[in-house]
């Protein structure tokens, strides 16, 4: 028997005419491939599971497929379901094969939170590998039409999970990718598992009603026939059943009885040229009057999936309408195969020709990297899938295709982001439209908007229809939120720095900052910010990462400083001799010493000494929360340091005045300072929340009591909430 299988493959192949086009050897090689991995194996139905893959290969061979693909198709549950591996199939054949294998795999070994999410998992797989190479979801496709027509031997909880997933999934993939023939093979194999009374019941009446109406459908086609052949035009007429799933959805999603289906035959006229299309349907206009509304011009407007063909709706000769359909006969092999009948690895068509097909699947893969869950992707995945399309109009006439029932917001946001975020409303054929207005084809669609928008309302995301609009509605308000989260992070930043006693403009270096962003791997500051005020990280975390930073590069000397052996008691105090006289260090002589950023010391603090590395004794205020941070850490360091004589020597301290924004504020601050006759050597403003102004001043004083008198004279302005040491 499996002799005869690989027999299959070869007839198929030559009554094809495929021969020259096939590598017969290569495929034979990789059925032995095939035929011994999966040696012993046995399918569901109790035949050998090498049934399964030469069916799959046979189906892709009908769709006129290359020889790397029939053998992916053969190989392709082998490195799932047998010992074989990915390096075994290059190995024996080549990457290109081996990479179609792995991207068919399924994801069933990985364990997942829920059905959900394994299954989107694994479409998302199946995309990211389409996205590269389109012959990983035809081989999927026939994998799975195979499957499908032996559905009837697996448990019937497995049947209708497999037939809804094919009818959530792989119906609409084949649909955008133009593959009507397995379309709609799916579509009816999942509703008779899914639906079996109203299938069955629909297989009933139709077969009725196709006996009732065939002589009439061939005195259509004679008649037709004949005129076409007296004006010269050589046309294929054959009657089209409609599919039955095709029919359930006009009866359940339109309310309608079966009787009330008229279309249930179609005429399908194929010709040789375009011109030829035309001529065929104004001949049929002739003999049979057109139903106003019913003709569509897939021919001029091409629907995504490449589909191309003119519909039209007649009334026949005994008053019942029937559909007629007109193409040549390329693009019927399109409509049959879609974009297997014309693809990059078949002559005749270009690179971009298949991107640009291929452009939906991009959208698809760009917005699923916004999801937040499994469930959103699925959704996302679904809507971009399914069939129906409107086709609007700009007003320069350009051609936008839409998901059925999309409004005036898919259309905005389909031209252009700010177009939608900026939309105050919309004009319909030339008259005003709410913007929830379900848009058909043919309508002209004119946006209006404004500069002044707030943007969009969260009401918009149950507005629009298409996945595009909804993930630029969504990453508006994620940007937005950003925005609130990255003010509110500065501002607990601003703070914790204060509370733990450093100076902000030397937190704020970028030798500490930048080693705090990539330490939290933030690209930018504002990331910083924004993790901070939605509460991802604390700003304590922070802050204290940046002193850790300057404790390091405090104390960061090419040697390490080493404490002197301890004195006598009886030594006396030292008198440093530095920059700045008047420091006493007990316990140390000869010890250079400076005054710590951190906390700006002026005479008149009560102070204290830490032993840095390489760099003296560093001299702090005792409340200073850096000192005291370093003090739990390295308490060996801590020295005792007081004020000695007269200071004459200026020093700088730095305050910061918080109060309510107004009119002439750093007038009367700066006004104070002239009075007080002191120099002003820096100052930094802004505004925050509430119409608040946080205002920083570096000022030169000689003591404390300058500081404290100008501190309470700034405390007396109008509007002054808080002044503060740094």
């Amino acid at each position: 028997m499996e002799s005869d299988l690989f027999q299959k493959i070869s007839d198929r192949i030559k009554e094809l005419n495929l021969e020259e086009r096939l590598d017969i050897n290569i495929i034979y090689k990789a059925y032995s491939v095939a035929k011994k991995a999966h040696d012993g194996q046995m399918r569901e139905s109790g035949e050998p599971y090498l049934m399964h893959p030469v069916e799959v290969a046979l189906i892709l061979i009908e769709m006129g497929l290359d020889t790397d693909t029939i053998c992916a198709a053969l190989l392709h549950d082998v490195v799932e379901d047998t010992e074989y591996t990915y390096e075994d199939v290059k190995r024996e054949f080549n990457v290109e094969i081996a990479n179609l294998v792995e991207g068919v795999t399924k994801l069933g070994k990985i364990e997942y939170k829920s059905k959900e999410e394994q299954q989107a998992e694994n479409i998302r797989k199946v995309l990211l590998a389409m996205a590269k190479d389109v012959r990983v979801i035809l081989i999927k496709l026939a994998d799975r039409l195979h499957n499908m027509r032996t559905l009837k031997y697996l448990p019937p909880e497995k049947q209708k999970s497999k037939a809804q997933e094919t009818l959530d999934i792989y119906a609409p993939v084949a649909h955008r990718l133009g593959i009507s023939k397995i379309k709609w093979e799916l579509e009816d194999s999942a509703l008779r598992y899914l639906k079996p009374e109203e299938y069955y019941d629909l297989v009933n009446k139709v077969s009725k009603k196709r006996a009732e109406r065939e002589n009439e459908i061939n005195e259509i086609i004679q008649i037709l026939s004949e005129k076409l052949s007296q004006s010269g035009i050589k046309a294929d007429i054959d009657g089209r059943p409609k599919h039955f799933y095709s029919i359930y959805r006009k009866m359940y999603q339109k309310n309608k009885n079966f009787d009330q289906i008229f279309d249930l035959l179609a005429i399908r006229v194929v010709v040789d040229t375009i011109k030829d299309c035309y001529a065929a349907l104004g001949i049929a206009h002739t003999l049979w009057k057109p139903i106003p509304g019913r003709f569509k011009d897939y021919i001029a407007m091409p629907k995504p999936n490449m589909y191309q063909s003119l519909h039209s709706t007649v009334i026949g000769p005994k008053g019942q309408p029937f559909e007629i359909q007109i193409r040549t006969w390329d693009m019927h092999r399109t409509a049959e195969y879609g974009i297997a009948a014309h693809w990059k690895y078949k002559e005749g068509i270009q690179e971009d020709e298949i991107e640009d097909r291929l452009k939906w699947l991009r959208e698809i893969m760009e917005y699923q990297k916004n999801a937040k869950d499994a469930k959103e992707f699925m959704e996302t995945v679904k809507i971009d899938l399914f069939s129906d399309e409107v086709f609007v109009f700009t007003p320069k006439g350009t051609v936008i295709d839409l998901p059925i029932e999309s409004t005036p917001l898919d259309f905005a946001y389909r031209i252009h982001t700010d177009i939608g975020n900026r939309c105050v409303g919309a004009k319909v054929n030339g008259k005003m439209v709410p913007l929830d207005y379900k848009l058909v084809t043919g309508d002209i669609v004119e946006i209006i908007t404004s500069n002044t928008t707030k943007g969009p309302s969260r009401d918009w995301l149950n507005i629009v229809k298409s996945s595009q609009a909804k993930a630029k509605i969504r990453q508006w308000f994620k940007k937005s939120f950003k925005e609130e989260n990255v003010e509110k992070g500065r501002e607990s930043f601003e703070k914790e720095i204060k509370r733990q006693g450093l100076i902000y403009s030397e937190a704020m270096k970028s030798e500490y900052i930048d080693a705090v962003l990539k330490k939290f791997n933030f690209s930018q500051i504002e990331d910083m910010y924004s993790s901070i005020g939605s509460g991802a990280f604390s700003a304590n975390q922070i802050v204290s990462r940046i002193k850790e930073e300057i404790r390091k590069n405090d104390q960061s000397e090419e040697h390490l400083f080493k404490l002197p052996e301890k004195q006598e008691t009886s030594k006396k105090d030292i008198i440093h001799p530095g920059k700045k006289p008047g420091i006493v260090v007990k316990g140390e002589k000869d010890l250079l010493v400076r005054f710590a950023k951190c906390c700006n010391p002026v005479p008149g603090d009560d102070i204290v000494g830490f032993i840095t590395k390489g760099r003296g004794v560093s001299i702090h205020r005792k409340d200073c929360k850096n000192f005291q941070s370093l003090a739990n850490f390295e308490p060996e360091r801590v020295v005792d340091a007081s004020w000695t004589g007269e200071h004459t020597a200026d020093f700088l301290a730095d305050i910061q005045i918080e109060a309510y924004d107004r009119h002439g504020l750093l007038a009367d601050i700066t006004n104070a300072l002239t009075n007080a006759k002191l120099a002003l050597k820096a100052m930094n403003a802004r505004a925050g929340k509430n119409n608040m102004a946080i205002i920083g001043l570096t000022l030169q004083v000689n003591n404390t009591m300058q500081l404290d008198k100008i501190m309470k004279d700034f405390r007396k302005l109008q509007g002054i909430i808080d002044v503060y040491r740094n």
